[in-house]
This record gives C-alpha cells, sequence and structure tokens, in this order.
C-alpha cells in the first residue's frame, strides 16, 4: 500500500536519490547534502508547529511510502508563503505598442519583466515521482493530496497558490532561454544557475539580471520557441493542476522560461469537492476509489482507498484504518479522484 507521510530524518537517503534521479532543471531537489538535511530539519520543525497565525516560511515536505517494503518511491512538498526573507523572481510577459498614426506603423511587442509579483502567495513544489511507480493514479495522488492538507490545515497556507513547471531543456541541461541570458548577461552555465538557485544563493539574479524589460523578438528564435513552454516529462504535471483550475498568467521562470500556473485556493476543484465524514470499520460492500487523509498534522497520512461511502460516514477495512492511523469515530477527509 502506498502512504504519504511527512518526510523524517531516516529518509535522507531516498530524498538524496530522487535529487539525483530528478536531473537537469528540477531546482527545488539539488544534489547537494547539506541542503538536503536542512530541507528535511525545516519540514520537521514546520510539522511541530501546533498553531500558526498567518502564513510563514514553513516547508513542508512529503514522502510516498510502500508500506509493505518500506520503499520510499516519491516526494512532494508545499511552501507555506514564498519571497518573505529571500526574493522571490519571475519574468511576466507582457506586451507595449510602437504605433505611428502618420506612418502607418502598428507593432504590438512581447516583453519579459523581472517581477517579485508572487512574493507571500503558497507554492506547490518539489514534485517526484520514482520511474517504476509512474503508472495507474499514483502521480496524482502524489499531487493531489497536497490540496486535501492545504483544505485541512486552510490557516498555513495564503489564498493565492502557484506552481512552476519544469521549462524545456536538453538531456545535458541545457536550456536555450538560459542560452541566450547567458551569452549576453552571465558567463555561467543553466545547470551552475539552476543549482545555485536550489540552494538558496539567489544574490547573483539581482546583481546580474537584466534590470529593464527584455523585448521578447530580440531574444534568438530558438529561445522565443521555448518561453511558457514546459517539459516534455513535466506535461502530465501540468494537466493535472489545469484539471484543478490552475491557470497560466503569464509568468515564467527566469531561467528556463517555463510557466508558472496560479490559482485561488478556494477554488480548486479538489478543495471544493472535499468533505469531512466519519470512519466505521468494517469491509465496504460498494467500492468507490477516493483520495482521503487524516486529520493529523505530525502524524499526517494520506492515500487513495477503494472505500464505502454512507452519508456522513465512511467505510474502512482495517489495514486503511491502520495505514492512516486513524480508528472508529475518527474523522477523515475525502474527496474524488
Amino acid at each position: 500500500m502506498l502512504v504519504i507521510r511527512p518526510i523524517e530524518a531516516r529518509d535522507y537517503e531516498a530524498l538524496y536519490q530522487c535529487a539525483v534521479e530528478s536531473g537537469h532543471g528540477f531546482t527545488s531537489l539539488p544534489v547537494d547534502e547539506d541542503l538536503l538535511h536542512r530541507r528535511i530539519e525545516r519540514a520537521e520543525e514546520a510539522f511541530a508547529k501546533n498553531q500558526i497565525a498567518q502564513p510563514g516560511e514553513e516547508g513542508y515536505l512529503f514522502v510516498m511510502e510502500d508500506t509493505g517494503s518500506g520503499e520510499i518511491v516519491g516526494v512532494s512538498g508545499i511552501e507555506g508563503a514564498v519571497g518573505l526573507s529571500n526574493a522571490f523572481y519571475h519574468y511576466h510577459l507582457g506586451k507595449v505598442v510602437h504605433h505611428s498614426t502618420k506612418h502607418n506603423v502598428y507593432n504590438a511587442l512581447q516583453t519579459l519583466t523581472l517581477c517579485n509579483d508572487y512574493t507571500g502567495v503558497s507554492e506547490l513544489c518539489t514534485l517526484f515521482l520514482r520511474e517504476p511507480l509512474r503508472q495507474g493514479r499514483n502521480g496524482r495522488v502524489l499531487s493531489k493530496f497536497r490540496l486535501l492538507f492545504m483544505a485541512q490545515f486552510r490557516e498555513r497556507f495564503a489564498k493565492q497558490v502557484i506552481a512552476e513547471m519544469r521549462g524545456i531543456s536538453d538531456e545535458d541541461g541545457r536550456s536555450p532561454f538560459w542560452a541566450w541570458l547567458e551569452k549576453h548577461f552571465f558567463t555561467m552555465d543553466f545547470p551552475s544557475a539552476d543549482y545555485l538557485t536550489g540552494i538558496g544563493e539567489k544574490t547573483f539574479i539581482a546583481e546580474l539580471m537584466p534590470r529593464f524589460p527584455i523585448y521578447v523578438n530580440m531574444l534568438d528564435k530558438a529561445a522565443q520557441e521555448v518561453v511558457g513552454k514546459v517539459h516534455h516529462n513535466t506535461l502530465p504535471a501540468l494537466k493535472l493542476l489545469q484539471s484543478e483550475g490552475f491557470r497560466f498568467r503569464g509568468y515564467v521562470d527566469i531561467f528556463d522560461a517555463g510557466p508558472t500556473v496560479e490559482a485561488e485556493v478556494s477554488q480548486l476543484r479538489t478543495i471544493r469537492n472535499s468533505r469531512i465524514v466519519t470512519v466505521r470499520i468494517g469491509q465496504p460492500e460498494v467500492s468507490e476509489n477516493v483520495l482521503i487523509c487524516n486529520s493529523k498534522l505530525k502524524d499526517f497520512r494520506a492515500c487513495q482507498a477503494d472505500v464505502n461511502l454512507c452519508g456522513d460516514d465512511v467505510v474502512l477495512t482495517q489495514q486503511q484504518a491502520d495505514a492512516l492511523l486513524v480508528k472508529a469515530g475518527d474523522q477523515v477527509r475525502i474527496a474524488p479522484l
């Protein structure tokens, strides 16, 4: 059975392996021992905070575990609020018009402007499922359970949430968009810049990034073609978020120009369709496949399960109840898959 739970110190080796397998362009999982240890410690601190007055810089990191083998098969995270102490950069796609009535000239041109518009919003991040488990609904569960967590602990998150999608780069980590920036503004390749951002070294962005809007038509053809485009491996994740209500509003990553999508938390489909029900133990007669989580914080558990819904009750097998750390009479949150 695959169960999602908060990450713990004992999961370090598995997290490191996920970082290695995730490859170039996966900024939130750099192959850096100190950073990965700090991410685990930061997550443990976040789950240990019983009271939160308002969304802050808590980072919630989860793992998907095979309860039979104990193997960690995936990782997924949520940031409470981004950019509160370190600047959070994006390029925003805008438009300027060069118009001369006298000479009958009208040119509408796209621009890229460096901004910090998403400061303070929550972020879905660090979604990675290992190759052998990319089947069935596992990827869907590893992404969507975060929305149940946000619904259950609403006070810990902002009204708006974003997700950064990996942009286009090749197997060696070369990004056409970054290649243009590197040529004109940096002497640093894409994997190096991506790695520095992943470990929190972002001062070079403010120091070296162009401060004025960039005309998109001034980019070389290869760079123009990838602005707002998603890496083929990330396309399923993007489609899943779009089905929840996430939309692209013209913000792209400053390194690979991958799209960032956004949504109002209260309007996300899984959150709107989730509800609290009471646990009964038994053998479900009529099975319905749902996403389900308990109401605990530090001992949070989530999974997909075939259950029997009876009004405001849900019938779980003893195995399902044990996996979720609940007993008869406890409340759980469910949403359709």
